[in-house]
């Protein structure tokens, strides 16, 4: 009874801390970011970004605002700091992330009060890639990290209970990868509204995310045996799933963490699907290579299973159908 309390104990605080951990030590840090405007204004604000908040942004000097918009809409940063012109004004991207979006906007606000302390300056905000309306805080899509790592678990553990042969057991997590991504992204998109963007890229999107979670779980059941299946689940469920960052954005996890959640496929999956949903594919290359490598690693753990698992079968019937041994000439003379 002791050892069963001392483990439930470690699980409870394993649990506790995987998923309490990045959302308590989340913070702004190293997140791109463009400020536009002359050189020297540019450095002016870089300086004093640098100077209130240290670390907090990576900072891109572009000379235009369409600049700054192309570089937005191409992910490759969250926002710009506009100075080309008068008061600080501010262009956010709330699709890529509501969090960094609202820091953005207070960050803008105290440039603007430090320039006129006298007064209280409203800050011009534009949202270049704007959350849907029917879904303007993105609720549903960080609601949906979740189901999309449940998905890929339940699959592996159903057809491993329930589907005999490897093949079968391949075949039938594509066949519902396939249709989860359908419902996933017909729910996301048509009924909740918190998805935008073409539906079947979308739900190719969830799609894979799928394939990757459940193949890879599934190669190391067909490997490891029970051991597999719950070492696949605990590294996507304890480790994946915090890690991805899905509600507010890698760069403001804590440490390392915000990194590695976006080289397993619930992280690459939540930012393959933003980039599909509000941002034309751009910025997917990364997350599509790193979910088709998870595809890769566990349709090959599989296929190795399976080869393993025939070779065992076929030197047993072999020990079963050799022949016996002759018998010796004095033996059948007696």
């Amino acid at each position: 009874m002791a050892g069963a309390v001392a483990l439930l104990t470690l699980i409870i605080s394993v649990l506790l801390t995987a998923f309490a951990w990045p959302s308590v030590r989340s913070s702004v840090h190293d997140i791109p970011l463009a400020v536009v405007g002359p050189a020297p204004a540019a450095d002016r604000v870089s300086a004093s970004l640098a100077e209130r908040m240290p670390d907090a942004f990576a900072v891109t000097e572009v000379a235009d605002t369409a600049t700054a918009e192309r570089l937005i809409r191409d992910r490759e940063v969250y926002g710009a700091i506009d100075v080309s012109a008068g008061p600080p004004r501010v262009m956010i991207a709330s699709a890529a992330s509501a969090p960094v979006a609202q820091a953005l906007q207070g960050v803008a606000t105290a440039l603007a009060r430090a320039q006129a302390p006298a007064g209280s300056p409203a800050v011009a905000v534009r949202d270049v890639v704007a959350l849907p309306a029917d879904d303007p805080r993105g609720a549903g899509l960080a609601a949906g990290a979740l189901p999309l790592v449940m998905g890929g678990l339940l699959a592996a553990a159903l057809l491993t209970s329930l589907v005999r042969g490897t093949g079968r057991r391949v075949t039938g997590a594509l066949a519902f990868a396939v249709t989860g991504g359908l419902a996933m992204a017909a729910i996301l998109q048509f009924w909740l509204g918190s998805l935008d963007g073409a539906y079947l890229a979308n739900a190719g999107a969830v799609a894979l995310t799928i394939a990757a979670t459940a193949l890879t779980v599934l190669g190391l059941e067909s490997l490891l045996g029970a051991a597999g299946l719950g070492a696949g689940a605990a590294v996507m469920m304890l480790i994946g799933n915090p890690f991805a960052g899905t509600s507010t954005a890698p760069e403001m996890l804590p440490g390392w963490s915000g990194a590695l959640g976006q080289l397993l496929p619930p992280g690459a999956g939540g930012h393959l699907l933003r980039s599909t949903a509000f941002f034309d594919g751009h910025d997917a290359a990364r997350s599509l290579t790193v979910l088709t490598a998870w595809v890769v690693l566990g349709a090959a753990l599989c296929l190795i299973s399976g080869v393993r698992a025939r070779g065992r079968s076929g030197a047993t019937i072999s020990a079963t159908v050799a022949p016996s041994p002759s018998p010796s000439p004095s033996t059948a003379a007696a």
